[in-house]
């Protein structure tokens, strides 16, 4: 049982949760101006773990056809075998539960939102079959993360950051056309769509870069919106400097690490911003 469930996790590439979840506290912990209570932090991580798993196992049983068919995938975990359909599902619904009584433990507003956030992050699996601009809805709906924190504690949308918001939609929308360049000519192969396989690496990479730069101004906006202080604004410039690195990492011409780019700098920069947050808040940045 121990190793099926590790296998599942390895699926869903669960570490990599650390990617939104950061962002769902950032909300949280600016609506609270500090350290929200104990039980809402609880729930929160709940919310995101159930959320992403949700998303995650959806994706990888609606793209297990493609993935069996791309040299790059045909090893994960359903394509070969490991994980059933029947397993897949249970982990879906399961966790789609777990997300589902995380947000009516929290407030009606955050229960309310609840659907659409999830339908979001299901809907973003069948976006590379009709439009390039299937980056765009992964950013979407990894934005409602600070969203859902700030819901979860102050139950009302009265004063959150939507240019905290839109900073994630850019960020995210940036890192995944890059990391799409991995699959390019299969996806051109497939007739999937996505950035790099419609307007080629080059085009893609410099249009990653001004979603990036949009990123870098929405992070300026939200700490001016949210009266933060100079330690918020040091966050920031780290995250503008392992931007700049991603991009020196990562070239059209050379892949080759990609992941170190994908999963340590976007890692670093969730982090980063949520600890450079409460560290503002703490120093009396609000």
């Amino acid at each position: 049982m121990f190793t099926k469930i590790g296998i599942l996790l390895e699926m869903i590439k669960f570490k990599l949760t650390v990617f939104a979840l950061p962002f769902a506290f950032t909300g949280a912990f600016l609506a609270a101006r500090g350290i929200p209570e104990w039980r809402v932090i609880l729930l929160v991580i709940l919310a995101m773990v159930g959320a992403r798993t949700c998303a995650m196992g959806f994706n990888r049983i609606v793209d297990r056809k493609f993935d069996g068919a791309n040299p790059r995938t045909e090893e994960r975990a359903m394509p070969a075998g490991e994980v059933s359909m029947s397993e897949a599902t249970a982990m879906v619904v399961i966790a789609g539960l777990l997300f589902f009584f995380a947000c009516y433990s929290l407030n009606s507003l955050t229960l309310a939102l609840s659907p659409v956030a999830l339908f979001l992050t299901l809907f973003y699996s069948y976006t590379k079959r009709f439009t390039a601009l299937c980056h765009i809805v992964l950013g979407v709906a990894l934005a409602f993360s600070p969203l859902g924190g700030w819901v979860a504690v102050s139950g009302s949308l009265e004063g959150f950051p939507w240019v905290l918001a839109l900073g994630v939609l850019f960020w995210v929308a940036g890192f995944d056309t890059i990391y799409a360049c991995l699959d390019a000519e299969f996806d051109k192969k497939a007739g999937l769509f996505s950035l790099p396989s419609r307007l080629g690496q080059v085009k893609a990479f410099r249009l990653a870069g001004i979603f990036h730069v949009i990123a870098f101004f929405f992070f300026v906006m939200t700490g001016i919106q949210a009266n933060l202080n100079i330690f918020y604004f040091m966050g920031v410039l780290l995250t503008a400097c392992a931007l700049w690195y991603q991009h020196k990492l990562v070239k059209p011409e050379d892949l080759s690490r990609i992941h170190v780019s994908f999963f340590s700098m976007n890692g670093f920069i969730s982090v980063a911003l949520f600890f450079a947050t409460w560290l503002a808040l703490m120093t009396n940045g609000g």
